[in-house]
């Protein structure tokens, strides 16, 4: 391509905010492509970007939104026929964004399915559709973007297609793993029916030779994570996956950015779920957040006890049940805790025990609530984040931003964003090694002890809020990305 044309670059994802989030992953998909055509000059060499979002017509979009317009239609190959492809185009956040739909697309049920054999045909055919759409638009493109294993398909056809095709000669691959373990595993059948050839890379394990996520981690030409951290714990075998030696060889080409937040709608200034907004200069402000967070909730309104507060999916990976613990653990010490989430019963039923065991100081709000999350962070004093790993995590840079202050597993992106020192106008937050309830029950209490110091936490929690965590910054490295592959073209 010429120096002068704009980098064309193809979003790919399961979801994107706000069409359709069920993770972080919507929101990097509704964010980051839009924070890219309006980096500085610099940043961009002086290149203009043409960016556009893909992802599948979830049955939960509807049908009737008037932003949503017809676009085109093609077919899609597959051994039994053709599939007649529709798509349909809106834009978010400025970014034209194009929905794929298809018979293998569900018209009913969620974004995902616990049958992986729906979802293996929904996102196989989705792969394959996307790559169809540049040439059925007449839009060369020379960066495909995509994230995690849904999309891993399209990231292995495409190396196939380069090899083939002058279309895609000169189009690059940029995949990004959001969470390792999560491979696309029994979607093999799926795969066969539409005729995709298996990985022959000899350096990855055989049983990944046919699994979306490893297929793509070996055909991209650049492998990026959510943190810089989580970028290195995959290098060994207790965060690999059983991929670390796959992945050691691949180094040169993984990259770990951190994912950022959006500065303008996580802003406890402007916030409208909050009862009375403030910032740095008006700290004090957070007051009336918190009486009127523990009034919602039916506990005794204290400001001087400190209130620990969860926000997550109940999941494993989560440590939910480590949080459970070390809250029993120190029920000595004088707290009050409020439990937000929704996920695996039986972690939910522990939160729920929890609360019968403790009921004038805990309270375990079972439902998935974001508005309420905002809330939380605005009137908590600390975030629990005892995860097992975490590959960014999103919620201790909302809950810093607030001014409450994490305390978390120095893990992945918990160990890029938090701060914890001895010098308390540089911590902005409290960290431990492994996930145990013995190590978070130890850290509650030094973070407790804290918490009586006031001028001392005053300087935690301003350091805290100061803190960036920005799109911008990490637009501007994948930027760095884009321009290094095109000019491998030019």
């Amino acid at each position: 391509m010429a120096a002068s044309e704009p980098i064309r670059v193809l979003f790919a994802g399961a979801e994107a905010a706000p069409l359709v989030k069920v993770g972080g992953l919507g929101d990097v998909a509704g964010v980051l492509p839009s924070i890219l055509p309006a980096l500085p000059e610099e940043a961009r060499e002086g290149r203009t970007l043409d960016v556009r979002v893909v992802i599948p017509y979830h049955p939960t979009i509807p049908r009737d939104t008037p932003a949503i317009r017809p676009l085109l239609k093609y077919k899609t190959r597959y051994p039994g026929g053709a599939i007649i492809t529709q798509v349909y185009q809106t834009e978010l956040n400025g970014i034209v964004t194009y929905l794929i739909d298809g018979k293998p697309i569900p018209k009913q049920g969620g974004v995902y399915s616990i049958d992986t054999q729906k979802d293996g045909r929904k996102f196989t055919f989705f792969s394959l559709a996307l790559l169809e759409l540049p040439k059925a638009l007449g839009w060369p493109f020379d960066i495909l973007h995509a994230q995690d294993w849904h999309v891993g398909v399209a990231v292995h056809m495409l190396a196939e297609l380069r090899k083939t095709d002058p279309f895609y000669a000169h189009t690059h691959s940029v995949f990004t793993v959001h969470n390792l373990p999560y491979m696309g595993a029994g979607t093999d059948q799926a795969m066969r029916e539409f005729g995709i050839p298996e990985n022959t890379d000899e350096r990855l394990p055989e049983w990944g030779h046919y699994q979306p996520l490893p297929m793509a981690l070996s055909a991209a030409d650049i492998i990026t994570t959510v943190s810089p951290t989580y970028s290195r714990e995959i290098l060994t075998p207790e965060f690999g996956c059983g991929l670390e030696g796959f992945l050691q060889a691949r180094s040169d080409s993984l990259v770990g950015i951190l994912n950022g937040i959006d500065l303008d709608s996580i802003n406890p200034a402007t916030d409208r779920a909050l009862v009375k907004n403030y910032d740095l200069t008006h700290v004090a402000d957070r007051a009336p957040n918190k009486k009127a967070l523990l009034d919602e909730v039916g506990l005794e309104s204290d400001q001087d006890l400190p209130l620990l507060i969860l926000i997550s999916r109940m999941d494993h990976q989560k440590g939910v049940d480590v949080a459970a613990g070390a809250l029993a653990e120190i029920a000595d010490l004088s707290w009050q805790a409020i439990l937000l989430g929704t996920g695996e019963p039986g972690l939910e039923e522990m939160c729920r025990q929890l609360e019968r065991d403790l009921p004038d100081r805990l309270r375990a709000v079972i439902r998935f609530d974001a508005v309420f999350s905002r809330r939380m962070y605005a009137g908590g004093d600390m975030l629990l984040m005892p995860s097992r790993y975490e590959p960014c995590g999103l919620a201790q840079m909302m809950a810093m931003r607030y001014g409450c202050l994490p305390v978390a597993s120095a893990t992945g992106g918990l160990r890029d964003t938090i701060s914890d020192q001895a010098d308390p106008a540089e911590s902005s937050g409290f960290l431990f090694e492994g996930a145990t309830i013995e190590t978070l029950a130890g850290t509650l209490r030094r973070a407790l002890a804290a918490y009586n110091e006031q001028e001392e936490w005053g300087a935690r929690r301003k350091f805290a809020m100061q803190q960036e965590f920005s799109w911008e910054r990490s637009g501007q490295e994948y930027m760095r990305l884009y321009l290094r592959l095109v000019k491998q073209s030019e």
